[in-house]
């Protein structure tokens, strides 16, 4: 089964983002919260189109095996390609993302993954997790070598499960961590005394460590929050390995410089659909408690 690129759509945002921009607020947030955010970064209307990618992608995703991973009770990720997105330029050379990419991981950052999250009606709450275990570096150095941005395709409410996150938790050592993610049942009680919950609008980006402790939460509302992922690594980082992300030939040739200089990903004839091994076993049951 051969992957349907789809049109690209009308330009969000044209203008470049400028070489010696240094987002220090967007700094400031990331090392003290692990996790900050752009409003109204787009248009409602381009969400939509985003939106509109997403659900084709999960309808074609589910309909083979191993097309969508479980993240825990109707919960579902899926990994992507970039052809698979209409306004993957736009998201990828938004003025913000580009200066916040620069900033934290330098200016040879490698763009890795594109996937969604969707909590569906009867999602359950998550364990608090991250989203995989703490590199030597930044243990050691303290510097964050990975961010992962996500776009809400909806507007957020509490009855569609929030996102929830401990702020300044990106630096818990994790030695004792399960499988160095899943923080022990005696360390919650502090997750939970820090937790915030988020409610992002569409056109809102946010950008945020991995590492930072966090959870989705109980979706009991009639409607899905699909949220788009885009995962970008320090040079050496390595998690690349851990996903398949491709271009044609041709798609590569019609990116404009400033994403194939970050675009590090396999360059094919044709595109195959992504079988997710991205598992994460401790969210498939959800939480305990």
């Amino acid at each position: 089964m051969r992957v349907p690129p789809v049109a690209a759509a009308p330009v969000a945002n044209p203008a470049p983002a400028g070489d010696d921009e240094v987002p220090t607020e967007a700094l400031g947030d990331l090392y003290r919260d692990g996790i900050t955010a752009c409003r109204a970064a787009f248009d409602p209307a381009w969400v939509e189109r985003v939106g509109d990618d997403v659900f084709a992608a999960f309808e074609e995703a589910r309909s083979r095996p191993d097309g969508a991973v479980g993240r825990g009770p109707q919960r579902w990720y899926v990994e992507i390609h970039p052809e698979q997105l209409r306004g993957f330029v736009e998201l990828v050379t938004h003025p913000w993302v580009v200066s916040v990419c620069r900033a934290v991981l330098g200016p040879e950052y490698e763009i890795v993954e594109l996937g969604f999250d969707i909590p569906f009606p009867g999602a359950a709450m998550q364990p608090w997790h991250r989203d995989f275990p703490m590199p030597g570096e930044t243990r050691r150095q303290r510097r964050l070598t990975s961010l992962a941005f996500n776009l809400t395709t909806v507007d957020t409410v509490e009855e569609m499960g929030p996102f929830e996150i401990a702020p300044g938790t990106q630096w818990d050592d994790g030695v004792d961590f399960d499988h160095g993610m899943f923080p022990p049942r005696e360390r919650h009680p502090r997750y939970q005394q820090r937790a915030v919950r988020k409610y992002p609008q569409r056109g809102y980006i946010s950008a945020r460590s991995a590492l930072t402790i966090h959870r989705g939460t109980p979706n009991v509302s009639r409607s899905a929050r699909p949220v788009l992922v885009l995962g970008v690594d320090a040079p050496g980082a390595g998690n690349a390995a851990h996903h398949d992300m491709a271009v044609t030939h041709g798609y590569r040739e019609s990116l404009p410089e400033l994403v194939r200089a970050h675009l590090p990903c396999p360059v094919v004839q044709r595109l195959e659909p992504i079988r997710q091994k991205h598992t994460i076993e401790g969210l498939v049951m959800g939480a305990a408690e």
